[in-house]
């Protein structure tokens, strides 16, 4: 599929500091097509609250001066919309929440529709990253020729959405396709909308396949093994029983934590055990680094609504790098149980990083290797390409 133009919204503004499938997609998607990348407007509680954050008045700034729309490359753009919707997630009154969510909509598509007429979009597709509320009207506002939503997380476990689920399931509905990441979601969104497929996932294996990266300096002179993750620690996400229990048992490993925490982190007993290293947020290009220290990569995932069916894409970063994985039995990590080792709980989970210290070998990380390079964006992207041209005519005659 080429020169389409193409209108990204999301969860995640372009500006976000951690990892982004939507991004990653984004820059793919320019390389063959013009691409209109949608930061979030601000609302009136992030602007109470966060108003000191240097992020928020870069954002209150551009305000004053209409719609700010910076160029990343030659054919993507990113438009920081000038518009303030009002906070209403709070509101259980579904008529007066409503009718406040139209007038968000309009607002946002009225910043929205002023970027496209300047950059001469048309006929474009509309590529919704698993945005609901402030995208519940936004197909009848902005009448796009081709309306995708992306669906990559389970959101039913997150608090914050829990009052939104239902919108979710009208857009699913109204829209002409749906993407997701997962076997697991792809089936929930067919329930909605039969023209829903799994496209699987990216990942940008060029930072992790070069050989002469040095480890980084922290991990240097820790002793072996060094059992390590990498990604946000959260509570919601991860079973922080399981890793203290594998510091008490293990006490002759060291296990290395890598990103920013939560509450639930922070408060932890994992803080108190000499052989817990907690190393911070890191900035995604050096992740490498810290991997390659790693003589096992684990994801200690909890099982629960909002990891049950979710592509942990770290699982391909650590086989890209050769890295042995243990995780937890999900029903989708089957999709990578030829190259892992899976544990239901934390006996097997302890008994598996044994085998796969004693089992490694070059074997082993060149077939690892192997298999995450099946897995890069411009992969996925071209999956969704070939559903898009196989399911709707709108596309055929404009490449």
């Amino acid at each position: 599929m080429k020169n389409q133009d193409i209108v990204i919204i999301g969860q995640q503004d372009w500006d976000i500091e951690i990892g982004s499938n939507c991004k990653n997609i984004a820059l793919e998607l320019s390389k063959d097509n013009r691409v209109l990348y949608i930061n979030n407007p601000l609302d009136r509680r992030t602007i109470l609250q966060r108003r000191k954050e240097s992020k928020i008045k870069k954002r209150l700034a551009l305000l004053k001066n209409g719609n700010y729309t910076e160029q990343i490359n030659e054919n993507l753009w990113n438009l920081y919309p000038a518009t303030v919707l009002e906070s209403i997630n709070w509101i259980h009154y579904k008529p007066i929440y409503r009718f406040l969510n139209k007038i968000n909509n309009r607002r946002f598509a009225k910043a929205i529709q002023k970027a496209i007429l300047q950059l001469g979009f048309h006929d474009y597709i509309l590529f919704n990253d698993n945005l609901i509320s402030r995208a519940l009207y936004l197909d009848k506002l902005l009448q796009p020729s081709l309306k995708i939503y992306y669906l990559r997380d389970n959101l039913k476990g997150i608090a914050y959405f829990k009052n939104t689920m239902v919108e979710q399931e009208e857009l699913i509905h109204k829209w002409d396709m749906t993407f997701a990441n997962s076997d697991y979601l792809a089936d929930y969104a067919r329930v909605y909308n039969p023209k829903s497929f799994m496209v699987g996932q990216g990942c940008d294996l060029s930072i992790f396949e070069d050989e002469s990266l040095e480890v980084a300096q922290e991990l240097r002179n820790l002793n072996q093994p060094i059992i390590g993750y990498t990604g946000y620690l959260t509570g919601l996400r991860l079973d922080i029983a399981l890793i203290e229990y594998l510091a008490k048992e293990r006490p002759e490993w060291n296990i290395v934590l890598v990103g920013p925490e939560d509450k639930a982190f922070e408060a932890s007993a994992l803080h108190s055990m000499s052989n817990v290293h907690f190393l911070g947020n890191k900035k995604p290009e050096s992740l490498p680094r810290y991997i390659k220290a790693f003589s096992v990569a684990i994801n200690p995932q909890l099982v629960n609504e909002t990891t049950v069916g979710n592509y942990p894409r770290k699982i391909d970063e650590y086989l890209a790098m050769g890295k042995p994985v243990v995780a937890t039995k999900t029903p989708f990590m089957d999709y990578f149980k030829a190259h892992t080792y899976l544990s239901s709980d934390k006996k097997e989970f302890i008994e598996a990083i044994g085998l796969a210290l004693q089992e490694n070998s070059t074997n082993k990380e060149q077939a690892r290797k192997s298999f995450a390079k099946e897995h890069t964006w411009e992969k996925n992207v071209e999956k969704m390409y070939t559903l898009i041209e196989k399911n709707n005519s709108i596309i055929k005659g404009r490449k």
